[in-house]
């Protein structure tokens, strides 16, 4: 396949795996289970699908223990992310919540500058100040008048955005690992597998700690994680891993941004969320802001760190 047409294919899986991510935020919600509870069941049915898949097509192969270490690395910045994202969700929405957690691209942006020697120009800042101006728009101009949890929403969503990067950055790293190990190109989705049990595992330590009750509340409950797993981890991050080693970093969480914009619309559409026209305006503008950030490297990666 040539090089052009392996570019527009990565591309295109990058986009359809970030509008099927974009719907996650209305499952959480349609869950109805607690937000470390609705992700420790996302984490385990999406690596239990993955094994399954790779054990019945004969996929799965042997990695040796730095692999298996090497997936910690991605598996502990999910939990993370979705610890925060699912806190961030029921609080300020899943609009919001969504937009805020892709503030991504400006973290993965700057990994670019330390770990890639990429530099960082105007646009960046310039993108910068749109963002946060976007934020203000939507936000309103009295920060100290929105009610705690609100703000702290906030807070959790823009620390989403920091595990979200760093997830991205490591997931990569693992799948190049796993390349090198076996000499040859490693299933993605073995590395999906082992991430999803792990952060699994990690959220069920943290659901424990917190006295969380794992029950599913109802059979309705069961098939919305169930969809959550399979749609919205699975196939979703199965598409974005086999595009990202063909795309630059910030290209990355360029892409991503498109998981704002169709979370943002369905709770609009689908729970009737009443947006004025400022808020629309900071949508845009925040959008606008992360594009232009993101517009800093659009050449391919080196598959080593610098």
């Amino acid at each position: 396949m040539s090089t052009a047409r392996t570019d527009r294919v990565a591309l295109l899986s990058m986009l359809a795996g970030a509008a099927l991510i974009g719907t996650n935020a209305m499952m959480v919600r349609a869950a109805q289970t607690p937000p470390t509870v609705s992700a420790f069941w996302r984490m385990l049915f999406a690596g239990l699908m993955l094994v399954l898949l790779l054990r019945a097509t004969g996929r799965w192969r042997k990695f040796p223990a730095r692999i298996w270490l090497w997936t910690l690395l991605p598996a502990a910045a999910f939990a993370g992310d979705l610890w925060l994202w699912h806190r961030s969700i029921l609080l300020i929405g899943p609009g919001l919540a969504t937009l805020l957690g892709n503030a991504q691209v400006f973290f993965m942006a700057l990994a670019g500058v330390l770990l890639y020697r990429e530099r960082l120009g105007p646009r960046f800042v310039g993108g910068i100040v749109l963002a946060f101006v976007g934020l203000w728009l939507l936000l309103g101009e009295g920060w100290g008048a929105l009610p705690l949890q609100y703000r702290w929403g906030v807070w959790l969503g823009l620390g989403t955005g920091v595990c979200y990067a760093i997830y991205n950055i490591t997931l990569r790293r693992a799948q190049q690992q796993a390349r090198e190990a076996t000499q040859g190109p490693a299933p993605v989705e073995q590395v999906l597998a082992l991430a999803s049990l792990a952060s699994a595992v990690l959220l069920g330590l943290m659901g424990w700690i917190e006295g969380a009750s794992f029950a599913i509340p109802s059979w309705q409950s069961l098939g919305v994680l169930l969809t959550l797993a399979l749609v919205g981890h699975c196939l979703s991050w199965v598409l974005i891993s086999r595009a990202m080693p063909h795309l630059s970093v910030a290209l990355i969480g360029l892409l991503l941004l498109l998981q704002p914009i169709v979370a943002f619309l369905l709770e609009v559409w689908l729970l009737d969320r009443a947006t004025t026209p400022r808020e629309w305006a900071g949508l845009l503008v925040s959008l606008a802001g992360i594009f232009l950030a993101g517009l800093k490297g659009r050449e391919r990666l080196p598959e080593q760190p610098a």
